[in-house]
């Protein structure tokens, strides 16, 4: 959840770690701060608030030095305060931490260090952590974390730093992303690539159970244990211009625009040369496995958990496969079955979600095969998964996920025909239309975008109500649910989604004269039913926004304002029917001032349960 920077070389370490903590900001956070080793020994500046306040005190009192930690916090233990911000220290103020997770047993920590002597003035638990590291020093840092963190329970990344060795700082990963960057007579740790990527190109990903010990002359890779690891460094080939804003006003923005890009790129090569059917070579399940599969748990958490609704629905009508689809945090806590026979889909963006890596090692525990769709090389979900389908969106930076979300939906179209292709269960002309529906995707949500300006005038009439509701039926009840998170999260505005068939079942006594509702209309079969719906709402006052396919002239004549969405075969809607309702968040978010990147109490990676 929180931010992480560490620096070791020749230069201003204070201007790379601030550097590094503005990269990282779209991860979300409530303080920041850094430790510089200083020639007056380590010093520590942090505070509550943006990045702005900190830069501000750095500016009155700079920090020199070419050694430092930095982070962003975003609150669980204890509330946003400058107290509780990191970086934190021990009592000596020799010994400094950076944290990224939860140490559930820092109570336990705590009190046995309070009984040795040593005061704490936060109410976190990562304070704890580096008096637990300072009563452990016997002149090697390396060691005493390692000391350290095998009485430590939990999920954590650590950046350390020590004033008896100036020259070392010390990383360590347990299920908590970090990276380590790798530079010329310098070199860097990062909760994530863009942190770092200003700087140099070649990383090592650390694994769960790793840490590392870096100095500007090199880095050393091992185990918890102290064993050595060697590693090929890995190369980041994409540029840093694509983690900056192109010219728009917000990072969402420009992620809603690059969707046709992150469509084509997550097809890529999946489709073979006749351009009908589709190759997943990354998957390694034999037919014979395929075949063998009984039931498909589908687990994810928010926008990722609404992509898998479609993906239920695309998989049982392609593949004839019974799907589950679960909220991961709740997963493990029912008791799911799960045999041999099970396929389990874990959908992460960040592939660092805490709850669904949890689901993904229960599962793979109880014998399922596992297949993770995640847009992130390397991380946990990928390098966890039996199988993995990358989502070729790119670095997604506004908290609220457009591209990512939309991508996965491309992916369980890709999987959904494989799987049919491989079970025979849909005949090949069908398949090659699906194909070729897909292949038309990105220049239709192209047209969309051309008329973002029709959804603004509908996004600002939105934006003076408090209340709100979405409704729809089958696919389009999948992405109601999505668009109205995308609204409540970024807006603030009270928003409900309903399977439209529901209403008479104690919604409609929610609706009242004026109050908005946005109506998907785009499933061919449930129309005249979904009509009927809106003609309840309309019954009793609702100002109805309806979204439909092109050539249905029906549906404008049941309600007050439509949007047309490009036909399309009614399984691939959901590619194209979100879009409007993204844009209809933004604008609606933007029309009420707020911060569009930077929803207030999210985050962009949960990483913690």
């Amino acid at each position: 959840m929180c931010g992480i920077v560490g620096y070791v070389g020749k230069r201003n370490s204070q201007d790379i770690l601030i550097d590094g903590l503005k990269k990282l900001e779209y991860r979300g956070y409530d303080s920041a701060g850094v430790a510089v080793y200083t020639t007056d020994g380590l010093q520590v500046k942090k505070s509550k608030g943006r990045l702005a306040v900190l830069e501000s005190k750095l500016g009155e009192k700079p920090l020199s030095g070419t050694i430092g930690i930095g982070h962003t916090r975003w609150a669980t233990h204890g509330k946003p305060s400058d107290e509780n911000s990191h970086p934190h220290t021990d009592n000596s103020f020799k010994f400094s931490v950076v944290h990224n997770g939860i140490i559930e047993n820092y109570l336990a920590l705590k009190e046995e260090l309070i009984a040795q002597g040593h005061v704490f003035v936060s109410e976190t638990d990562t304070e704890v952590i580096s008096h637990l590291i300072a009563s452990l020093y016997e002149g090697d840092i390396v060691k005493a974390v390692q000391k350290a963190v095998s009485r430590m329970k939990g999920a954590f990344a650590l950046g350390v730093l020590t004033e008896y060795e100036p020259d070392k700082l010390v990383a360590v990963r347990l299920s908590s992303p970090l990276i380590i960057g790798v530079g010329e007579g310098e070199n860097f740790i990062g909760s994530d690539i863009p942190a770092i990527l200003e700087y140099t190109r070649n990383v090592y990903i650390l694994n769960d159970g790793e840490m590392a010990a870096l100095t500007r002359d090199g880095v050393e890779l091992m185990t918890l244990e102290g064993n050595f690891i060697s590693r090929e460094l890995f190369h980041v080939d994409w540029d840093i211009v694509t983690a900056e804003k192109a010219g728009f006003d917000h990072f969402m923005l420009k992620e809603i625009y690059e969707q046709p890009k992150a469509y084509r790129d997550t097809m890529g090569a999946r489709l073979d040369a006749s351009g009908e059917k589709v190759v997943l070579s990354e998957i390694g399940m034999t037919p014979e496995q395929i075949r063998a599969i009984r039931q498909v748990h589908i687990v994810a958490c928010g926008t990722a958990y609404h992509a898998g609704l479609v993906g239920k629905s695309v998989i049982e009508k392609l593949a004839r496969i019974p799907v589950e689809t679960d909220v991961a945090s709740e997963y493990r806590y029912r008791a799911p079955i799960i045999t041999p026979e099970t396929l389990v889909i874990v959908v992460s963006q960040s592939g660092e979600t805490a709850d669904t890596l949890a689901a993904l090692r229960e599962a793979k525990r109880s014998g399922a095969r596992v297949l993770a769709i995640t847009n992130v090389v390397g991380s946990s979900v990928a390098r966890e998964a039996d199988d993995v389908i990358i989502t070729w969106a790119g670095p997604e930076i506004a908290v609220a996920s457009t591209k990512a979300y939309t991508s996965q939906l491309i992916a369980f179209y890709l999987l959904g025909l494989y799987l049919a292709q491989t079970l025979g269960t849909v005949d090949e002309a069908y398949i090659a239309e699906v194909v070729a529906g897909l292949q038309q995707l990105p220049e239709k949500v192209e047209s969309i975008l051309a008329q973002a300006d029709t959804i603004k005038a509908i996004a600002d009439e939105v934006s003076t109500h408090d209340n709100l509701f979405f409704i729809g039926r089958g696919l389009d009840y999948a992405v109601a649910l999505e668009g109205s998170l995308k609204l409540k999260e970024i807006s603030y505005i009270h928003s409900e989604a309903y399977a439209a068939g529901e209403l008479k079942h104690g919604t409609l006594a929610l609706i009242e004269d004026g109050i908005p509702v946005i109506a998907l209309a785009t499933q061919d079969e449930l129309f005249e039913k979904t009509v009927s719906n809106i003609k309840e709402v309309k019954a009793r006052g609702a100002h109805v926004f309806g979204i439909h396919a092109e050539g249905d002239a029906e549906l404008a004549k049941v309600v007050d304002r439509t949007f047309a969405i490009p036909a399309t075969l009614p399984l691939l809607t959901p590619a194209l029917s979100v879009v409007p309702l993204q844009l209809l968040a933004y604008y609606a978010s933007l029309a009420r001032g707020n911060d569009v990147d930077k929803p207030r109490n999210l985050a962009k990676s949960v990483t913690v349960e």
